[in-house]
């Protein structure tokens, strides 16, 4: 799941970038995360990144342009905006998930054994 978790990064730094939303929606999609199967995912994220693959796979190219890009091309400026979104959440869901793997470390030392008064050394 870490390789999950650096490809959704990767394309939210694309889609944080400059340029038109569908064009950094495509560039997102097509570099990172356009070879990710959805039976890898966690079942709590599979559905919405087959709903989200579906979206950028739901038009017929013409011309020799790929499917992603017609796909985009053909959304409204608000379709691309919630692709975008779905990528983010995808992301924080991954993170979380990932997150509830690791080992709790304390905050505070309160756990920790105290050295006794009389071992520490005065500096007066």
């Amino acid at each position: 799941m870490t390789n999950h978790l650096e490809r959704f990064h990767a394309a939210l730094t694309v889609l944080a970038g400059h340029g038109h939303i569908k064009q950094r929606l495509i560039k997102a999609y097509e570099e990172n995360l356009v070879g990710i199967n959805e039976d890898e995912l966690p079942i709590s994220l599979k559905q919405s990144f087959t709903d989200l693959r579906r979206q950028m796979h739901s038009v017929t190219p013409l011309n020799g342009e790929g499917p992603i890009c017609a796909s985009v091309r053909k959304m409204s400026f608000e379709e691309a905006s919630e692709c975008a979104a779905l990528v983010v959440t995808l992301y924080g869901g991954i993170a979380r998930l990932q997150d509830d793997t690791q080992v709790n470390l304390p905050l505070t030392d309160r756990n920790e054994a105290r050295v006794p008064p009389f071992l520490v050394k005065s500096v007066s």
